[in-house]
């Protein structure tokens, strides 16, 4: 895909209702996307009467059309400026392979007569029976009908947009585990034959090639010097002792080898205890670079929730991150401490991080020897959340949104943590616990879960849960 978010066009008509209706909505309908910075396909109007699509021998040349330009579009807009042909939207769009969103235009009360009736708001449900009858996934929004000038259309495309990038992203996701699970966390679990029958490809990667690559590494190098800079800027590494901060520069060159070699969309890296007592390092400021960057890395070797990472970035178009359920926040049942060592991106951050030693690995490995946490505070923020298990070859997701407030914690609290305020918590809590749910969880600023819901189970089949009303 491009980087600029494409949708392929599609008008609908039914002969007995005004044509003279498409010429203007094809110019409307392309105006009002590109104005929400998105670009557009669009079937030449000789192609068909009016550019638009009735009967299936039309719906074919449309059909075509889509062929031609795959890959290029992201999803389709079906516009009914009047009635609409269901039987020509069948033909055209039963092998679009993307999301469709179906549009229908309002009627207004003072344009009623036969030679103005729309009656978009009655054909709406005839394109979403026969796709029903058909099998054919869609994207109905409210209102029921609404003008492309509007701002609940601009709305509702920005849903849709969300619910495409998703439904794409996943469909191709190539998944590294960098090390094998951490033997004391049978929590992080995952099936690989259940993602790859999914479309999620998974490779693996033994710590000990990272390791013999950490220790290839020429530090006179170009990769070397531009990774040390890098992360000298990105943050405070002022009580990082120089032989700790080298190996971390060699091991963020090797992740980044590794990422561009395997063309991987998200890594999860085995983070304890091997390179605590071999090499002295925590890798958690890495992971919170690497987030930083808009890629995507998970810690403990969590591959479900490096997923349901992707899947929230996809759809925020803003960085993710994974964290632990941690901590409840005094005698307030709606809100909760959500925590990590250390992977939290700089943007989410409430100021620079501090890189300091492990002060709970400490009490396993000793002091001075797990350099790499990167301590701060989540700053306030709204945010959305998921986070996935494999069971009997099915991918199971949950998500739902709260903020992150400027409730305080206290100093002497490690690691990098925010309190979440989230609707529903307790019942969320018991989901977790009672579905055989991870103790870490995915969380993106950015109010998604609706949009996570259509694309992962929609679209997907994958099954997806937002438990915040109950269990």
């Amino acid at each position: 895909m491009a980087d600029k978010q494409k949708f392929a066009l599609y008008f609908g008509n039914r002969g007995f209702f005004p044509a003279s209706l498409i010429g203007s909505a094809r110019t409307e309908m392309e105006a009002a996307v590109k104005r929400a910075g998105y670009g557009t396909l669009v079937l030449d109007a000789a192609a068909t009467r009016h550019g638009a699509v009735e009967t299936p021998a039309e719906g074919l040349i449309y059909a075509d059309f889509l062929q031609q330009h795959r890959g290029e579009y992201s999803g389709v807009i079906v516009c009914l400026p009047n009635f609409g042909d269901e039987n020509g939207a069948v033909a055209a769009l039963r092998d679009a392979g993307v999301p469709v969103l179906i549009q229908a235009y309002p009627d207004e009360l003072n344009k009623m007569a036969p030679e103005l009736r729309r009656d978009a708001f009655c054909g709406k449900f005839s394109i979403m029976d026969v796709f029903c009858q058909n099998g054919m996934p869609f994207t109905a929004l409210s209102p029921h009908t609404v003008h492309p000038d509007g701002a609940q259309f601009t709305a509702n495309l920005a849903h849709f947009a969300a619910v495409c990038r998703v439904v794409g992203g996943l469909r191709r996701m190539t998944v590294g585990a960098i090390g094998a699970r951490t033997s004391a966390f049978k929590t992080v679990r995952i099936d690989e034959l259940a993602l790859q029958q999914n479309g999620i490809t998974m490779e693996t990667f033994d710590l000990s090639d990272v390791f013999a690559r950490i220790r290839a590494i020429d530090a006179s190098g170009g990769a070397y010097k531009s990774k040390a800079n890098d992360l000298r800027a990105y943050s405070d590494f002022s009580g990082t002792p120089a032989p700790a901060f080298d190996t971390l520069v060699k091991l963020g060159v090797v992740l980044d080898t590794l990422t561009e070699e395997c063309s991987l969309d998200a890594i999860a890296v085995r983070c304890w205890v091997e390179m605590q007592q071999q090499l002295n390092i925590s890798p958690c400021v890495l992971l919170s670079e690497i987030n930083n960057r808009g890629r995507i890395a998970a810690c403990e070797v969590d591959v479900g929730n490096a997923v349901a990472m992707y899947a929230l970035s996809l759809a925020t178009k803003d960085v993710a991150s994974c964290l632990d359920w941690n901590n409840n926040y005094g005698d307030d049942d709606g809100k909760c401490i959500l925590f990590h060592c250390g992977p939290v991106p700089q943007s989410m951050m409430a100021s620079k991080g501090v890189v300091v030693d492990h002060a709970i690995l400490a009490n396993a490995v000793g002091k001075g020897c797990s350099y790499g946490c990167n301590v701060g505070r989540i700053r306030p923020t709204p945010f959305s959340f998921a986070s996935m298990t494999t069971q009997d070859g099915r991918l199971n997701f949950y998500a739902g949104e709260g903020r992150f407030t400027d409730d305080p914690i206290a100093d002497d609290f490690f690691g990098c943590a925010g309190v979440a305020e989230i609707p529903g918590l307790q019942d969320v809590l018991l989901y977790v616990g009672k579905n055989g749910h991870r103790h870490h969880v995915s969380v993106s600023p950015g109010n998604v879960s609706l949009a996570l819901e259509e694309a992962l189970g929609g679209y997907l089949g994958f099954d997806i849960d937002l438990p915040q009303g109950g269990v």
